[in-house]
């Protein structure tokens, strides 16, 4: 069987999860931890990043952008395309994955000026996508694609911002909003993150941050039933 190896807050590694879980590929999964890379990690890593995944011939696999075209290649790709609707799927999947260290960077900004020009520029990747995006339920239809599952992580983890702080990475981009609540209610995200993610997410990102200032806040003006750490429901709507 395949085996992927991880951390839980991986965004790369969730791409990967997306791929597997959408084309139905039997896998386990062995998280570790980056602060202390157990040496056989080190051993069949080649840069000693995350994800990596280890085929059922043994080879060793590495880079999600690598890997996920090698699950297209290995098993029934998710949809028959052109050359050219290939590269344009493989174009937006890397305006997402691009941007996967510049979110982590935003949410982990200790200040609001940091926090603010880093998310100036982030968000530029999503009036990309606001841009692109039509009337349909995800990128290019009523199905999920490889574009879908590329931009499922930087989707997913403002979502739980915006459960936890509620503070909205996206605002002002209606069109990716609806997306966004679109990749969710499939159940995508519940399926290729540990069970215990947002509360792992909320303990690096929500902690010692900006954010984290913001979440007091909205804790602040929450009810004690109604507060946003406290439901899994958002009190800000």
């Amino acid at each position: 069987m395949i085996k992927l190896i991880s951390f839980k807050n991986c965004p790369f590694v969730q791409r990967v999860m997306g791929a597997l879980v959408t084309k139905n590929i039997p896998f386990e999964i062995e998280y570790i931890e980056l602060s202390n890379k157990p040496q056989w990690f080190l051993d069949i890593s080649p840069n000693g990043q995350v994800p990596v995944l280890v085929t059922e011939n043994e080879a060793v696999l590495f880079e999600s952008d690598a890997i996920v075209e090698y699950l297209d290649d290995k098993y029934a790709p998710i949809e028959e395309l052109s050359p050219e609707q290939k590269a344009l799927d493989r174009a937006w999947s890397y305006q997402a994955s691009k941007h996967y260290m510049p979110q982590c960077g935003t949410m982990g900004s200790k200040d609001k000026e940091t926090f603010e020009a880093r998310l100036a520029n982030l968000s530029k990747a999503f009036a990309k996508a606001e841009k692109k995006l039509g009337d349909s339920v995800f990128f290019k239809g009523n199905y999920i694609s490889n574009v879908d599952i590329a931009w499922l992580p930087l989707l997913h983890r403002a979502a739980v911002i915006k459960q936890r702080s509620c503070f909205d990475m996206l605002e002002g981009f209606p069109k990716v909003q609806k997306w966004q609540a679109a990749l969710i209610k499939s159940g995508l995200t519940e399926k290729t993150v540990p069970q215990d993610f947002v509360n792992t997410f909320s303990n690096f990102y929500l902690k010692n941050t900006y954010l984290a200032s913001l979440m007091d806040d909205a804790n602040a003006n929450c009810s004690e039933l109604d507060c946003c750490t406290a439901s899994e429901n958002s009190c800000c709507g």
